[in-house]
């Protein structure tokens, strides 16, 4: 018996739930790719595996409807998955724990990964079900595009019929998306010296924070754990010799990081002028956070005396004053669009690399504009390349224009409001999409972004509703089942 059976709608969950018993986390896709050939193959329904473990699936038009236009469907199936600290599940090896609580659905110390689950189960559901009416479908699901969207970016198309697609990628009931941010990923490498150090071991943790999606929720200005260390490590190089053993944070390019734990040695006499600025830091940092990332700490503890391979300290302060002088977060707000970001970057995963003797740091950077997105990109290498440091870009993907004659748009606007009495919101996003890329694959693509409320993604508190999900799938059914 299934954790969600009883939950409406039944086929949707059910396959949900059967997603969520394989790991799929980005770049651990194999076993959900081969998961969704297998039950084409099984309803015996066209499939096509690509070499990127990409899947087109293609259900011929119930019979009344071989004259309307066929139908995109369009999702990934790749999730982050990240874990709560504490956690000792291997989410390369194991499913998830999924939980319902009232009217939300989660899964237990890990992500849910309904970005973009859901968006795989609503259309098995479809691809399932033969009383529901509708065009030709051509169902997409791509790989990898939370890191980089590279399922979008390799897949072929040139055999698909429709030019209307619905990507349901999208995280809020009642908003259709009309267009997005472009974006890319980059690398910084910045080689550190070495030696044998010996003093005293601590153990200090940046953590607390809420984390979140580094598009959509990059202007909650929430804490970034990587930056903040980055400050706290400025303040004590300052002040004291610092030896850096070990440095991590963050687990996405895309994710706002939560916890950032670094391991130092100082002279023994310096450890009250380590606390009191350690103190004096965490003051004033709850301070700033106090509204917009409240549970914000500095955690310490003294691992005794040790010898260790560190960061010598002439290093250890170019480390820090590189993370102080990175630009991190809002970069710019939309002119034309009320409250929107145009611009931002986010710096998602930093380590020191102990073989290879370098800080290594992974940024998400996002524009509406072209050209804002260049000069962002451009701003971190020139920035890197003055600390001595290299770089790599990569995952470069396109925004996504909005569309001035859209009747797929007209036609969703008029079902919702004839549903639902009241016109859905339109609006544009600062997170990715991967409509732009698959617009320029296909001519004349006409796209909508939608899908029920999912809050929290990327992080360990995301949560589904239930009755957002059933909401949602009833108003997709209408749609394919309503002829032009």
């Amino acid at each position: 018996m299934g954790v969600l059976d009883g939950l409406k709608p039944e086929k949707v969950f059910k396959f949900f739930e059967e997603i969520c018993r394989i790991p799929h986390g980005s770049g651990n896709i194999e076993a959900i790719s081969d998961y969704l050939v297998d039950f084409a193959g099984k309803r015996r329904l066209y499939c096509r595996q690509d070499d990127l473990k990409n899947v087109i699936i293609v259900k011929e038009a119930s019979p009344g409807y071989e004259a309307e236009p066929a139908v995109i469907l369009q999702g990934h199936m790749d999730m982050v998955a990240v874990k709560k600290p504490d956690c000792t599940k291997d989410l390369q090896k194991e499913g998830l724990d999924l939980r319902v609580d009232e009217d939300s659905l989660y899964a237990e110390n890990t992500s849910l990964g309904g970005d973009d689950g859901i968006a795989v189960a609503y259309a098995l559901a479809i691809l399932d079900d033969d009383e529901i009416e509708h065009p030709k479908l051509e169902v997409v699901i791509t790989v990898d595009e939370e890191v980089g969207m590279d399922g979008a970016r390799g897949i072929d198309l040139s055999g698909l019929t429709g030019r209307r697609l619905l990507n349901l990628d999208s995280e809020e009931e009642g908003i259709f998306l009309t267009s997005c941010a472009g974006g890319a990923r980059v690398d910084t490498y910045l080689s550190m010296a070495v030696e044998m150090q010996k003093g005293t071991c601590w153990h200090i943790t940046v953590g607390g924070l809420a984390g979140g999606h580094s598009g959509a929720d990059i202007h909650k200005e929430r804490g970034n754990s990587n930056c903040l260390m980055g400050r706290i490590l400025y303040r004590l190089t300052a002040e004291m010799p610092v030896f850096i053993k070990s440095l991590e944070g963050g687990l996405a390019d895309n994710a706002i990081p939560r916890e950032t734990t670094v391991e130092l040695l100082t002279a023994p006499e310096q450890a009250e002028v380590l606390r009191k600025l350690l103190l004096q830091a965490e003051s004033e940092i709850k301070a700033e956070l106090a509204v917009k990332d409240p549970d914000f700490q500095i955690t310490v503890t003294c691992n005794g005396e040790a010898e260790a391979l560190c960061i010598d300290a002439e290093s250890s302060v170019q480390l820090a004053s590189y993370l102080m002088a990175l630009p991190n977060g809002v970069q710019a707000m939309s002119a034309d669009i009320e409250g929107l970001v145009e611009t931002s970057l986010n710096l998602g995963i930093m380590k020191y690399d102990v073989a290879e003797q370098e800080l290594i740091c992974f940024f998400s950077v996002r524009s509406s504009l072209e050209s804002a997105k260049k000069a962002l990109i451009e701003k971190l290498c020139a920035v890197t390349e003055l600390a001595g440091g290299s770089y790599s870009i990569s995952g470069e993907y396109p925004g996504w224009a909005y569309r001035a004659n859209s009747p797929l748009r007209e036609k969703m606007v008029a079902l919702y409001e004839e549903m639902y009495g009241k016109k859905p919101q339109l609006t544009a996003i600062h997170a990715g999409l991967e409509c732009g890329i698959l617009a320029g694959k296909l001519d004349d693509l006409d796209c909508i972004s939608f899908g029920p409320d999912i809050s929290n993604i990327h992080t360990t508190e995301e949560r589904l509703s239930i009755s957002s999900t059933e909401r949602v799938w009833n108003y997709l059914v209408r749609l394919l089942e309503k002829k032009d």
